[in-house]
């Protein structure tokens, strides 16, 4: 079986599928790599070549050549029309927001998985790349909160007298949120942290944060993730919350229901009981954004606080990101691969759930609806 390996075409991503490191967990496999596929995470070519890969030259002969290509982006329409009818496709791929990708990828007869849909299961956890991304973001949140914050994160005393520290809210205690805590504790910040999910009170404790407990009822939903709010529920929410915002120096937001558009947990009256300097840091930024004022991809200065819309901050720490991106695609392909071909099992949950398009078909229901809703 060859396994494909692409340069990550659009814009702003710097990530690449798999890394020299992971060739060897890929044994029967043979690896084909776009050339330049991985200089801008810092995987080279020469690496590749060291570690058994094959560089191909262009796009066309690579996705022409292999089996099963693995990708970060969802693909283009044109990198659609270069995969081989019958090949297999591994990427996130948020089917819900590129239903015409969907459709192109199941008139082309492409068996296509995506790692949005993996469960949240012990087995799959090798394969959680939804996780791996959001405990790089987590982190870097952190750092560019401390970058845009004029102030320091801890306590310091000195000859000049004592500087207090940092004040830092994060909202949403999932992998981004606990990372995200982590790293500003490390700074030395005093953090404290909201969940909707009873189950996050002793998560957020275990590192180090304390819990907000509001008077409202847990919001559960399948996977360990949020259930999406109504809209009663969100109002009470931010009436409560709205203290803990407004003495905060720092908001780090993190909540996101999948397959949905992003709770607004920050309103723009809000923001502006904020003190001038405040900085907030919302992850949710492709999906709509936690905070009212979320612009995708831009810094916003509303009364003098910084509204930082995030997008993927994963690709700003490309090296590591990959790596653990790789490992997910590699244990992915493990389940697809028996003595060096491919032959998935269908009645493999974790193959079953993560499968968007199957034999020219529509594979998730959810999609599928989607995509005859449309039509």
């Amino acid at each position: 079986m060859k396994l494909g390996v692409p340069k990550e075409i659009r814009s702003g991503e710097t990530r690449v599928a798999l890394v020299p490191s992971e060739l060897s967990r890929l044994g029967g496999v043979e690896v084909l790599v776009q050339r330049g596929a991985g200089d801008d995470a810092r995987y080279f070519d020469a690496d590749y070549e060291a570690s058994g890969a094959t560089i191909l030259a262009t796009a066309e002969e690579l996705y022409s050549s292999a089996d099963v290509v693995a990708k970060v982006q969802p693909p283009t329409p044109e990198e659609v029309g270069m995969l081989s009818e019958g090949s297999s496709l591994l990427s996130f791929l948020a089917p819900a927001a590129y239903l015409d990708v969907v459709a192109a990828l199941a008139e082309r007869k492409v068996t296509a998985y995506s790692f949005e849909l993996v469960p949240r299961t012990s087995r799959a956890q090798p394969m959680d790349a939804l996780s791996s991304q959001a405990t790089v973001a987590g982190y870097r949140a952190a750092l560019v909160a401390a970058n845009k914050l004029g102030k320091f994160f801890p306590l310091l005393m000195t000859a000049a007298g004592t500087v207090p520290p940092a004040r830092c809210l994060v909202m949403g205690a999932g992998v981004a949120g606990l990372q995200a805590i982590a790293t500003a504790r490390r700074l030395g910040a005093v953090v404290s942290a909201y969940d909707v999910r009873s189950a996050a009170k002793e998560e957020v404790k275990s590192v180090g944060a304390t819990f907000l407990e509001l008077a409202l009822e847990a919001q559960e939903g399948e996977g360990g993730y949020a259930s999406a709010q109504s809209e009663e529920f969100q109002a009470r929410q931010q009436e409560m919350i709205a203290t803990h915002v407004a003495g905060s120096d720092v908001v780090i937001t993190t909540a996101a229901v999948p397959g949905r558009r992003a709770p607004v947990l920050v309103s723009k009256a809000m923001v502006e009981a904020m003190r001038p300097g405040a900085v907030i840091v919302d992850l949710a930024a492709r999906s709509g954004g936690n905070c009212e004022l979320t612009v995708d991809g831009q810094e916003l200065d509303h009364g003098g606080v910084l509204v930082v819309g995030a997008g993927d901050l994963a690709t700003s720490m490309p090296t590591h990101a990959s790596l653990l991106y790789a490992r997910n695609v590699s244990s992915f392909v493990s389940l697809l691969v028996k003595e060096g071909r491919l032959a998935p099992d269908f009645s493999d949950e974790i193959v079953d759930k993560s499968l968007v398009t199957v034999a020219g078909a529509v594979h998730h229901e959810p999609t599928r609806a989607a995509l005859e809703e449309k039509q």
